[in-house]
């Protein structure tokens, strides 16, 4: 990988530190906020619970996400950002065991959009654009909602990590923070749904699927093999993104008492030491 100077001092293929909170929001059935640095967003889950008739269905609950701004009332942009919400966690979920019902998920960005954005875009531009790693954090603060609800069935968790493209260099950038967005000239968000961990292992020694569910990289021109290489940081991304939140769920069930080795849920990009726990306390099914 070409060098590139990032102003926090990481390597191009790592990302920021990361942050689990479970907040126990008050009228929701699970609640949770995800960050990488200075990036961060919250999410909440109600359900299953009763649905309208309109948006009922016979077979299986109904999926609704909706994006509440930091400010101001939901416009086109938090519309198309709920729809690209719901596409990449759809994946993760068994809908079929609670039909007739509604799962509301809420998610909501933390973090004030910068002025200049990636290709020099404005605030105002759609954040599925502009702000990669937000979208990531949005992912994945909504995964650790249903996480945390475990009032329905899923298959794995949903993980993002976001990549974006240093202007003339061309390097790749995991991660990317908000002072680093006006040196863009392209970038995405990578979501993979992962499953298939095994207890008692690392992340390097488990063979975990980390299948991808969605993505929404756009740069111009771009080549295959780029895209490739972009998928390939982002998963390592997602995976670490993962054992955070193995470890973060593993301080919830057991307590820090129980894991001496772990005593808060954050921790830096790759740095991290991960901790053997067992899947099955993630209520995965």
């Amino acid at each position: 990988m070409s060098y590139h100077q990032r102003s926090d001092g990481r390597l191009p293929n790592e990302i920021r530190e990361v942050s689990v909170v479970f907040d126990g929001l008050d009228g929701v059935d699970g609640s949770a906020r995800f960050g990488f640095g200075e990036t961060k967003a919250l999410a909440s889950v109600s359900g299953p619970i009763e649905v309208r008739l309109a948006v009922e269905q016979a077979s299986k609950a109904t999926f609704e996400v909706l994006i509440r701004p930091l400010a101001g009332l939901a416009g086109t942009d938090s519309k198309a950002l709920a729809s690209a919400l719901r596409s990449a966690l759809l994946p993760s979920t068994v809908l079929t065991n609670d039909p007739r019902t509604l799962i509301q998920l809420v998610a909501q960005s933390l973090t004030p959009l910068p002025a200049r954005s990636v290709r020099g875009a404005s605030a105002a531009a759609s954040l599925l654009r502009t702000h990669p790693a937000l979208v990531a954090a949005l992912i994945n603060a909504s995964a650790l909602a249903l996480l945390n609800a475990s009032s329905f069935p899923l298959r794995g968790v949903v993980c993002a990590a976001a990549v974006g493209r240093a202007r003339g260099s061309r390097v790749l950038l995991v991660d990317p923070a908000e002072d680093e967005l006006a040196v863009l000239d392209g970038g995405g968000t990578f979501a993979f749904l992962v499953s298939g961990g095994r207890a008692g292992a690392d992340v390097d020694a488990l063979r975990l699927k980390a299948e991808l569910v969605w993505s929404n990289w756009s740069a111009a021109p771009f080549d295959e093999d780029e895209l490739v290489q972009a998928a390939a940081l982002a998963r390592a991304g997602a995976l670490s993104v993962w054992q955070h939140m193995k470890e973060a769920v593993a301080l919830v069930v057991h307590g820090p008492r129980e894991m001496p080795g772990f005593l808060s849920a954050k921790g830096k990009g790759k740095e991290t030491q991960p901790t053997s726990v067992d899947d099955d306390t993630m209520e995965i099914s």
